[in-house]
């Protein structure tokens, strides 16, 4: 799955994203170059106001927690055991054996947005014998991507309200959505075959500000909903650059090259089928 995420936003980036002059000082964690899932540190989410009509950024511990856990030893054996750093889109509202789904609750009240400045996944590649045969044991190459033109983007997210025994206090806990690796991803991340959903701005409000009916979703909006989180970016549009080994605990992606390591095939791009267009619709300079 996706593990690793950027979240370094600047002030003036801020502004532009909120669209009103607000501290970032009071935002420390955005300034994070590589969070570390497994730390479950803090992360920025954006959650719709009471009224609907606005968001607000909030902190958020990256680890999603469901309410019936009662202490924090209990909450790390539940992340670890259950990899909750994300959900898988297919499985929005049901599960693989047609089971309600752990996350259909929160689909249906507690969508958000997880910020993104580039996520961090490794290609895994087979080292070599001394007589020239692959062996099982694996190299892996980290890689830094994310979206062409674009400092920051979206991930769909679901948190939920955690009460904090420790503290007494009620804590955010977020998990984002992950869909099939697209041409591209399939290189990188070619252990899992899976990406972050990359959304559009237009399909990032339309997962947070969608409202239930009287409480439920219609199956129209289900569908809806789960076909937004299964959105596929077109290979095209993201960029990839390889980067230091350390970044687990530099937290930072410093970009490095290997020269050992053959260069991504390219050659599909232009002929890659697209399961959904919302990209090319808003980009048509990419095309």
């Amino acid at each position: 799955m996706c593990y690793y995420n950027g979240q370094r936003v600047t002030r003036a980036e801020y502004i532009e994203l909120k669209g009103l002059e607000k501290p970032v000082k009071n935002y420390d964690f955005l300034n994070v170059g590589v969070h570390n899932g497994f730390n479950y540190a803090p992360c920025a989410i954006l959650i719709p106001t009471e009224d609907g009509r606005d968001f607000e950024i909030v902190q958020a511990e990256w680890g999603y927690v469901p309410g019936y856990i009662k202490t924090r030893a209990e909450a790390n054996i539940f992340r670890a055991k259950y990899t909750t750093l994300n959900f898988k889109a297919e499985n929005l509202f049901v599960k693989e054996d047609g089971k309600r789904s752990m996350w259909a609750d929160a689909a249906v009240t507690r969508r958000c947005l997880v910020l993104s400045t580039g996520l961090v996944e490794s290609r895994h590649i087979p080292k070599i014998g001394k007589k020239g045969q692959p062996l099982k044991e694996m190299i892996k190459y980290p890689y830094q991507v994310g979206v062409k033109g674009q400092e920051y983007f979206w991930f769909p997210g679901l948190y939920n309200e955690w009460l904090d025994p420790e503290t007494g206090k009620w804590v955010n806990t977020v998990a984002f959505g992950v869909t099939q690796a697209n041409e591209l991803m399939k290189q990188i991340h070619n252990s899992k075959l899976r990406m972050p959903t990359f959304l559009t701005d237009d399909l990032a409000w339309e997962w947070m500000m969608t409202k239930p009916v009287n409480g439920k979703l219609t199956p129209a909006i289900e569908a809806r909903l789960s076909e937004i989180a299964l959105t596929q970016i077109p290979s095209r549009l993201l960029e990839a650059c390889t980067i230091d080994r350390s970044y687990r605990t530099a937290l930072e992606a410093t970009p490095i090259d290997y020269p050992e390591l053959a260069p991504l095939d390219m050659t599909y791009v232009d002929s890659e089928e697209l399961l959904f267009d919302h990209w090319l619709k808003l980009q048509p300079a990419t095309t």
